[in-house]
């Protein structure tokens, strides 16, 4: 047999298997879709009550487990069996939110970090559908403050069944993007928003405008959330959040102008300020220990640091005395946090820093505006 007729069988057969494989895997993809997008066959008398959706983060490694422990917990309720919603890198969680809301759901769970949390939020908010969570992620922020269970689905998921119902705030950031680097001076970058585009209504021109939940941070929060890495946070969890930061320590102090509501601006040098719904982090921290979730009111805090180490040892210091009650009144402090409270806040920042929204970074700004949204959002929490 001539070795060209040999190379074409052999290429022939590695083409057929290809294509059988390729097959096999379409329908394996199909039926994994179809699983998490219709109800499962059950037998015994129907099921009634309200309907569940559940929008899941796949890239989260206990994906199926979500998956299986929603499908036994609302059989063990009688109730009808979960949606299921994939998010993509496209659409972290709205437009699913905004699907199951299409679809008929009574409840839709945000089953991820807090990412997808925030995303099927801005799906729901305005509604009166509520949100549940099903906490997956590095820092489960809102979980966090709402008391739902961190590491166990299974009583995750028993809070969505069998929890209550509560109005919440909702925040609003919006920030005007440092121009690129190729942006000449003067030049304004495409997606960028003018100063005088920044919230002309006041609060609640919600265009261009990024929801958080917990809280938003300018300067040296996000960018320990900007350099914190993807590999450590899966690895070690919220503790990447603070070796990123120990790379900042030393930085410079941002310059910025601070207007609250309708007073007269401030001038102000800060490692960071940050504006909340509320405030309790990772680790036991508790940055802002008068916030809460209901109140219509943002929880501003300053902070800044002076004298290197023993700065960044006294404003730790004042962090845990703060979460216990304990206020610090000395007049000369190299490392302090000022609390303010608004509805409405704008920071101007001289050269731009660091912004993110619950850990989401949103890029380097020379301009962030807050307000808040009282009430706008219902989360099911514990009973």
């Amino acid at each position: 047999m001539p070795w060209e007729l040999t190379v074409g069988i052999v290429a022939l057969v590695i083409g057929v298997a290809a294509l059988a494989t390729a097959v096999v895997g379409m329908r394996r993809t199909r039926q994994r879709a179809a699983s998490r997008t219709t109800a499962a066959p059950r037998s015994g008398p129907p099921r009634t009550g309200p309907q569940i959706a559940v929008v899941v983060n796949p890239s989260k490694e206990n994906t199926d487990r979500i998956v299986d422990t929603a499908r036994r917990v609302c059989a063990e309720a009688a109730l009808p069996d979960p949606l299921f919603y994939d998010t993509t890198v496209d659409d972290p969680g709205t437009g699913q939110a905004r699907a199951a809301l299409a679809a008929g759901a009574d409840v839709v769970v945000a089953a991820g970090g807090d990412g997808t949390v925030r995303a099927v939020a801005e799906g729901l908010t305005g509604t009166d559908t509520p949100m549940g969570i099903v906490p997956a992620g590095t820092g489960n922020l809102l979980a966090r403050n709402l008391d739902i269970p961190l590491a166990d689905v299974g009583e995750a998921m028993a809070v969505v069944i069998g929890g209550r119902d509560r109005r919440i705030d909702v925040g609003r950031a919006r920030i005007t993007p440092v121009p690129d680097d190729g942006t000449a001076p003067g030049d304004v970058a495409p997606e960028a928003v003018t100063s005088e585009d920044v919230a002309p209504e006041g609060p609640g021109d919600e265009q261009d405008a990024h929801i958080f939940l917990v809280i938003a941070g300018l300067g040296f929060d996000a960018a320990m959330v900007a350099d914190a890495d993807d590999h450590l946070k899966a690895k070690m969890g919220w503790v990447a959040y603070f070796l990123a930061g120990a790379r900042h320590l030393h930085g410079r102090r941002m310059k910025a102008q601070i207007t609250i509501d309708d007073e007269t601006p401030v001038a102000a040098r800060l490692r960071s300020i940050l504006v909340g719904n509320t405030g309790r982090l990772p680790g036991g921290i508790t940055l802002l220990p008068d916030a809460i979730i209901d109140d219509g009111i943002l929880d501003v805090a300053a902070i800044d640091t002076r004298g290197g180490l023993a700065g960044w040892a006294q404003l730790f210091g004042e962090v845990v005395a703060q979460g216990m009650g304990v206020q610090n009144e000395a007049k000369l402090r190299i490392g302090r946090i000022d609390h303010v409270r608004a509805r409405h806040i704008r920071i101007d920042v001289e050269g731009g820093e660091q912004a993110q929204v619950d850990g989401d970074v949103l890029g380097r700004a020379s301009c962030m505006e807050s307000w808040v949204e009282p009430g706008a959002l219902v989360v099911r929490a514990p009973a």
